[in-house]
């Protein structure tokens, strides 16, 4: 045989035998999200679990190895969304899936990580479903759901006694979810509400001045709103045209995100109780080392969608850490009761349903320098506002766990 024959074969020998030595140094985990239709709330994500995995793979390795997203757009469609995962897990060989932002888009993953077998962590969808009625043994959630956030803001709005309620959502999974919890944990409280009208807007595509004036013509004594991005941006202005804010008490979920909130500049509705987070007001160890790391690396402040992106990813690297492999099932078990701290504080993921205590700030909307932002705010426990075990038995199917 020719020398640079022997020789070719000889380096295709090495070749085969030290890619997959390569291949296995790194801990790949497929991440999915609707990058381009929501990067208000999305690009500050990405930008966190970019910062949490260079801190992660700076400070060492998980099990000798360092991690990898392998991230795809989900097209903000749950079919498409199913697709990208199908080809994160088929075709890239992956058994760890996060992210995720739209419910209806959270559920159809969630779905098919229980059908697949391989581990999910819904990283900011809200639908109570994701860990409850649709919830299954593979798929974990991260944000407080809206159930959960509904239960923060209810003190307040139980507080104002106002009887006849203006509702305004976008009418997909996401709203239908957050109003269906109002109107229950509400009337619990207040028997002799009424819910004079229901404003469910297209997502994206709300047509504002009717929606505002079809709210002041049903002449409410407050709004409960769960409009977010830009729908909530044209929805206040609007509103504060025709007067439909005016004299009315507000709740808004979501509406405190500097995401959301810092867009409407002045024209923020002042005085409005909203679950969101004041980055810099926050004076917590954790919080101000967090704000401070992450304005050095990028110049600028973080958003919830940091703090959201970042735990995604130090909570998938301490699960992995705590299972002491990427196994499947004992990355589940691992989750089952797995204890994380981050800028907010401790939290933990529940065993019952799989739900993260992670909780939200409440507080009221005022002005800062022209610029809405969140005042008079305390952090609420998401433990705080779970229902019990017993309750969350009869939500939760069997089959789940």
């Amino acid at each position: 045989m020719r020398a640079d024959t022997i020789g070719l074969l000889v380096g295709a020998t090495i070749l085969s035998a030290t890619t997959p030595v390569l291949a296995q140094q790194t801990i790949k985990i497929g991440e999915l999200n609707s990058y381009k239709s929501q990067p208000a709330f999305l690009e500050p994500y990405k930008k966190g679990w970019q910062m949490a995995i260079d801190e992660l793979n700076s400070a060492g390795s998980i099990l000798g190895k360092k991690l990898e997203i392998v991230s795809r757009d989900d097209g903000a469609n749950p079919g498409d969304a199913v697709r990208a995962a199908d080809e994160l897990v088929t075709g890239e060989g992956l058994n760890i899936l996060c992210g995720t932002f739209l419910s209806n888009v959270g559920l159809a993953v969630t779905e098919f990580a229980g059908k697949k077998q391989v581990f999910f962590l819904a990283a900011e969808p809200l639908t109570d479903k994701i860990t409850w009625q649709n919830g299954n043994r593979y798929t974990f959630r991260l944000r407080p759901s809206t159930y959960m956030q509904v239960a923060m803001i209810l003190p307040d709005a139980v507080a104002a006694n106002k009887k006849r309620w203006a509702l305004v959502y976008p009418n997909f999974e996401y709203g239908q979810s957050a109003v269906a919890a109002f109107k229950q944990l509400i009337k619990a409280k207040q028997p002799d509400v009424e819910f004079v009208t229901e404003q469910a807007t297209p997502l994206g595509k709300i047509d504002a001045g009717a929606v505002a004036q079809a709210i002041d013509d049903a002449k409410p004594d407050a709004i409960f709103s769960v409009l977010f991005g830009a729908d909530l941006a044209q929805f206040v202005r609007e509103a504060n045209t025709r007067g439909t804010l005016k004299n009315r008490f507000g709740v808004g979920l979501l509406a405190g995100e500097p995401e959301y909130l810092q867009p409407l500049k002045d024209e923020a509705p002042v005085g409005w109780i909203v679950t969101g987070y004041p980055p810099n007001d926050v004076k917590s160890s954790e919080n101000t080392a967090f704000v401070a790391a992450y304005q050095k690396r990028y110049q600028e402040d973080p958003k919830l969608g940091s703090i959201v992106g970042y735990l995604t990813i130090k909570s998938v690297a301490a699960g992995i850490a705590k299972a002491g492999s990427t196994d499947t099932d004992k990355l589940v078990e691992a989750f089952r009761g797995l204890q994380m701290d981050g800028p907010f504080g401790p939290f933990v993921y529940r065993a019952i349903d799989h739900q993260a205590t992670l909780g939200a700030f409440v507080g009221k909307i005022g002005l800062k320098n022209g610029v809405g932002t969140m005042v008079d705010f305390k952090y609420v426990d998401g433990a705080a506002v779970l229902p019990s075990d017993a309750e969350v038995s009869k939500l939760r199917p069997a089959s789940a766990d």
